[in-house]
């Protein structure tokens, strides 16, 4: 008979050892019983580049604080996750300022906190104020990184909340509360009880002793990039962080676009960073980072997608179980989230993560053997009733000079690069771009491309870009929110907006740049939707679309000839044949020379006489642009090689749609007008064309065939 031996014990849990067996007896809790021992069963392996199936946990993509069922919840911004033996999963709720549980029967509750405060004691009592990342011990006490308060938490598991270290904002090692942070975000705990900390603000890695005392672990307290040792290695923004069984620290360095190790002599090392000019990094701004029993490494950041490391060094994507179908032509095939901010891993090997810009928990598992795909499905988002203008005057209307799906190049000699993400509004250079909605700042590192035309913010469900973010005209920070941090030359090099900063309608976010409009890009629930949806005050548009012209192309792309009459005649031996769409469209108060993309097209078939042919009685819409794909290279699917716009060398906006490829739901697959199955004779194919506002293409619209 094996001997049972208490290894560790705490309030409200004792670990006991029988044999090979762990056990743990805790307090009642979701899924405990008093007395009652917990089997700890062995953590399954990790295995390499497994296939997952994205499965919503909580929350329907709304912001808000909802407890209840799993599909009714709802979170303000879900970051960090933590699982404890039973399985209950927990989240930071940062903008709801508490730690939230999801039970495993689905249901949500508040386990801690509420108002925004710091405030110690057991449940509601207690107060947080934008907490962020979490870590769990053996024991079942949470560890919360609170960032608006600057201190670390702790969360034992009957609820009481007491401040582990830190509470005012600065840099300082000491005890207990007389350390001080600048906005952690990242925060884990090793097996001695050891509590790391990724001080963000400070670009600094800190540890707290089992005894309260803080430490500083690397980072030299200035924004860079360099390997070291201790104090001579530097970070930037490091929001993420985790620690293997031996002790070994893995640092997500945002600002880097880096993963960082620490060694346990305090060596650093960087193991992954992207080329300076790679935009689209599997790494890009990594902040969720987790690393499993047996040495693997997970993470993931602004891509989305999940990005797994194997001990020997290895990186790779976690392929997708559902991935759409007919999509090979632009995708990876991974799993592709929205914003991970948290994760953590299952003893089954499976994944908790809360997709912040989502506002959704989800679970990433391997489906069963023969399990079909499932295919995407959309969920309502509320949308806002009203909204003001992000220039001034506010209540006013503004020229509308771009729309979400129009095609975009680059300055490389692209035409077809991506696809326009939002809604331009002009504006004159220097004028001040206001808040439209109210907003808590989320991501640990919101800004980008500082003194670049792309420099931009995200601001909860919206992106403000060609903005000089946070700074006037002359360059001057507009208020304490934005802090210019400089370069190595003494000057302005970035503006540092910490998680947590609040705005409220109207404030200034910064001044217009040279693009002479801003941008504004949508994302409610995550996916970039379609921002003609927001509710401005006097946008109008009862300016029908134009159709400049038609043509038809065979396999090879040669276009098909205009015969005497101008018809075109299509051979049915062609079998396929793809139909181009040349027109745009305009909004109430354009200039004469704007040209705006469409929102909706599709084509008909008609007889001489206008009535349809059987099976086109409606036209078949196959594009609408209510939302984008996410993959780059669709663009070149929806849109001819013969479009592009001025900004980017064409000679004149031109928008060629390839009508008979579809994109829809931001799903883009290719297609093709079938002409075998015609009987010969004269037709006439009709293009539909629609603005947002529901208004038809009437002139061009017709182009007269003849199938021989």
């Amino acid at each position: 008979m094996n001997r049972i031996k208490i290894i560790a014990a705490c309030t409200g849990a004792v670990v006991l050892a029988a044999g090979a067996a762990l056990y743990v007896v805790y307090h009642a809790r979701d899924g405990a019983v008093p007395g009652r021992p917990v089997w700890l069963s062995a953590e399954a392996p990790t295995r390499p580049g497994w296939t997952a199936r994205v499965t919503p946990l909580a929350g329907d993509g709304n912001a808000g604080v909802v407890d209840g069922a799993a599909a009714a919840s709802r979170f303000a911004d879900p970051f960090g996750t933590a699982v404890d033996a039973h399985g209950n999963v927990f989240v930071a709720d940062g903008a709801g300022h508490r730690i939230r549980r999801i039970g495993r029967d689905g249901v949500v509750t508040t386990f801690a906190g509420g108002a925004a405060g710091s405030t110690d004691g057991i449940g509601a009592a207690a107060a947080f104020d934008t907490p962020s990342a979490l870590a769990i011990d053996r024991l079942g006490n949470l560890y919360v990184a609170d960032t608006g308060n600057n201190a670390i938490r702790k969360i034992a598991p009957d609820g009481r909340v007491t401040t582990l270290a830190g509470g005012e904002r600065g840099y300082q090692d000491g005890s207990g509360r007389a350390a001080r942070f600048d906005g952690p975000v990242g925060v884990a705990v090793d097996r001695a009880g050891n509590v790391v900390v990724a001080d963000t603000y400070n670009d600094r890695i800190r540890r707290i002793a089992p005894d309260g005392t803080v430490t500083t672990v690397a980072g030299s307290g200035t924004p860079g990039g360099a390997d070291g040792i201790g104090g001579a290695s530097s970070f930037d923004t490091p929001s993420g962080i985790a620690v293997d069984k031996a002790g070994v620290l893995y640092v997500a360095d945002t600002g880097n676009d880096a993963v960082r190790r620490i060694d346990r002599d305090g060596t650093v090392t960087t193991l992954a960073l992207p080329p300076a000019d790679d935009q689209h990094s599997l790494l890009r701004r990594p902040v969720a980072l987790a690393v499993t029993h047996d040495g693997w490494l997970y993470v993931g950041g602004a891509g989305g997608r999940i990005v797994q490391r194997d001990p020997a060094g290895n990186w790779q994507a976690l392929p997708d179980a559902d991935r759409p179908a007919g999509t090979s032509y632009a995708s990876d095939g991974s799993v592709r989230l929205y914003a991970p901010r948290g994760i953590a891993v299952r003893r089954d090997g499976s994944l908790v993560v809360a997709d912040g810009q989502a506002l959704r928990v989800v679970s990433l598992a391997a489906p069963a053997p023969g399990t079909p795909a499932r295919p995407a499905q959309e969920q309502p988002v509320a949308m806002p009733t009203a909204l003001p203008w992000p220039v001034a005057p506010q209540d006013a209307p503004h020229e509308v000079v771009g729309l979400m799906g129009e095609v975009r190049g680059n300055y490389d000699g692209e035409s077809r690069d991506h696809f326009h993400a939002g809604l331009d509004i002009r504006a004159d250079i220097g004028a001040r771009v206001l808040a439209i909605l109210p907003a808590t700042v989320a991501d640990p590192y919101p800004n980008w491309a500082f003194g670049e035309l792309g420099e931009g913010i995200s601001l909860g469900p919206l992106s403000y870009i060609h903005v000089r973010i946070g700074r006037d005209a002359a360059g001057k920070p507009l208020d304490p929110r934005f802090q210019l941090l400089p370069g190595a030359d003494g000057k302005p090099s970035r503006v540092r907006v910490r998680r947590g900063t609040r705005f409220a309608v109207g404030d200034a976010l910064g001044t217009i740049n040279p693009m002479a409009h801003v941008h504004m890009e949508y994302r409610p629930g995550g996916a970039v939707a379609n921002a003609l949806a927001l509710p401005f005050p006097g946008l109008r548009d009862t300016v029908p679309p134009r159709i400049q012209g038609i043509a038809l192309y065979d396999g090879d792309g040669k276009r098909l000839p205009v015969g005497k009459g101008r018809r075109v005649h299509v051979a049915r031996a062609l079998g396929q044949v793809t139909i181009v769409a040349d027109g745009y469209d305009q909004m109430d108060g354009n200039l004469a020379r704007r040209r705006l993309g469409l929102y909706r097209l599709g084509y008909q078939l008609l007889q001489p006489d206008g009535t349809p042919v059987a099976g086109f009685e409606t036209p078949r819409i196959t594009q609408v642009y209510d939302r984008l794909p996410r993959e780059r290279e669709a663009v070149k699917l929806v849109y001819a090689d013969s479009s592009g716009i001025t900004v980017y060398g064409s000679k004149a906006t031109r928008f060629a749609y390839a009508v008979n490829n579809t994109v829809r739901g931001g799903v883009a697959l290719p297609g093709a007008w079938q002409v075998d199955a015609l009987a010969p004779g004269d037709y006439v194919l009709r293009i539909h064309a629609a603005d947002y506002a529901g208004q038809v293409a009437q002139e061009g619209r017709d182009l007269a065939i003849t199938v021989e």
